[in-house]
């Protein structure tokens, strides 16, 4: 399996979650577990999604979602799962 890490903030607006995951619906990635919070008006989401079935490179997909996300007024990021691992690892 090859899991991505998925973060979305920035000021709540609707349809944020919609359009994510509708861009990784079209794009054949599976969402394994969200979790997602609003704080005073503030939006903040994380995902673990399995690109397995993705046909793009993960750059390619990387570079659509942080478009996605100025496009509807957030910063969209993505780590790969062991890349994210090695980041907070103590």
């Amino acid at each position: 399996m090859n899991k991505t890490i998925i973060t979305v903030v920035g000021k709540d607006t609707v349809g944020i979650i919609a359009n994510v995951c509708t861009f990784l619906a079209e794009n054949k990635i599976n969402i394994l577990d969200i979790s997602q919070t609003i704080v005073q008006g503030y939006f903040n989401m994380m995902m673990i999604v399995d690109t397995n079935q993705m046909e793009k490179h993960f750059g390619e997909m990387a570079d659509e979602l942080r478009a996605l996300g100025e496009k509807i007024g957030v910063d969209i990021k993505c780590q790969k799962e062991e890349i994210f691992d090695k980041m907070h690892r103590i």
